[in-house]
């Protein structure tokens, strides 16, 4: 089961600076809601929720177009999506650049930072997101800037999506097997060393296999070291599917907690079509869970938003490439929403 994701588009050098910059200068005592200049996009109360908002985000972008257009209605559904959290998947060219970007904007604001990693070499089995680094010293240089981009600052790391699981489906060649669980190793181990880093290794869903088949996977790709791992990333799996799914894996794995990616949950799997289709750009979904570190479950550490709702999974039903802002089909989650 081939599960690809949308490597997301990455904020050009002018809209990162005025990222900055906003956080900077609405980023108050970091309790109460904060007003940013031209769509009113607030930071959530930070007890409930600790990571960061951008205000610069597709959404927010999205809301400003709408309202400049007067279109109320659309404007206000989307702001569902733009002022949530939403995950900040670093690009391949200047990791220590944006790293450093985010982590400070949050900073600024009194937040945390929710980054994605998403670049290891051979990456998705050449579907929609293909490619990552080009080799193995490659991807070591891109997790070192990553690593010098965030130095002490408070972030949150979902490291690689699938990069395991598609070593156990028999996606990615057995020829590069050895290698992927060294990276992996090394990466957990540098990102986890940093002050004020979490790190969840990736770990798949509740739909495409079972815990015995990835626990010991995990081991090898260094979950010991990590702060737990990550479940449901970019996918549709309902929050209870992924929870029981997550505990049976934490039962294995010396009871690592885990979060939970409960961006576009909100209706579950898509059904019909091909079952290796079912994940891109599925119609009739809709937002989840906001996302909250109060889960009322000690064994998941939060809820989070990590795949950006609104951007495509790939060139599929009629959406754009993968990572890129989808307006028609942002708007549909957020109407089939409750949030």
């Amino acid at each position: 089961m081939y599960v690809s994701r949308g490597a997301g588009t990455r904020l050009s050098a002018a809209v990162l600076g005025a990222a900055l910059m906003i956080a900077g200068c609405s980023s108050g005592d970091g309790d109460d809601k904060e007003d940013d200049v031209g769509t009113g996009i607030s930071q959530q109360p930070k007890e409930g929720d600790p990571f960061w908002v951008n205000p610069e985000g597709n959404a927010a972008q999205q809301v400003e177009t709408y309202q400049k257009a007067g279109k109320k209605e659309e404007a206000e559904q989307i702001r569902k999506i733009a002022e949530q959290p939403t995950g900040e998947w670093i690009g391949p060219e200047n990791p220590e650049q944006e790293a450093r970007g985010f982590t400070e904007a949050a900073e600024k604001a009194d937040r945390t930072a929710l980054l994605v990693l998403y670049n290891i070499p051979h990456r998705d089995c050449g579907q929609y997101s293909q490619g990552g680094a080009a080799d193995g010293d490659a991807y070591r240089a891109w997790i070192d800037g990553v690593a010098k981009g965030i130095e002490d600052r408070s972030a949150t790391v979902i490291l690689e999506p699938d990069a395991v699981l598609h070593l156990v489906d028999g996606c990615t060649g057995q020829e590069f097997h050895e290698e992927r669980y060294a990276l992996l190793t090394e990466a957990v181990g540098k990102l986890a060393a940093l002050k004020n880093t979490k790190v969840y290794l990736d770990a798949g869903n509740a739909g495409w296999g079972n815990p015995d088949q990835i626990f010991e996977p995990l081991q090898r790709a260094g979950i010991d070291q990590a702060d737990g791992f990550s479940v449901n990333v970019s996918n549709f799996y309902s929050t209870e599917d992924s929870i029981a799914y997550g505990k049976q894996l934490s039962a294995k794995t010396g009871d690592k907690p885990f979060v939970i990616d409960t961006s576009r949950n909100g209706n579950g799997p898509y059904e019909e079509g091909k079952p290796d289709e079912r994940w891109c750009n599925p119609p009739g979904r809709a937002l989840g869970e906001p996302p909250t570190t109060e889960t009322s479950d000690p064994l998941v550490d939060a809820y989070i938003w990590g795949k950006r709702p609104g951007e495509s999974d790939g060139e599929c039903k009629g959406g754009p490439k993968a990572g890129e802002w989808w307006p028609t089909y942002a708007l549909k989650l957020a109407q089939a929403s409750a949030t």
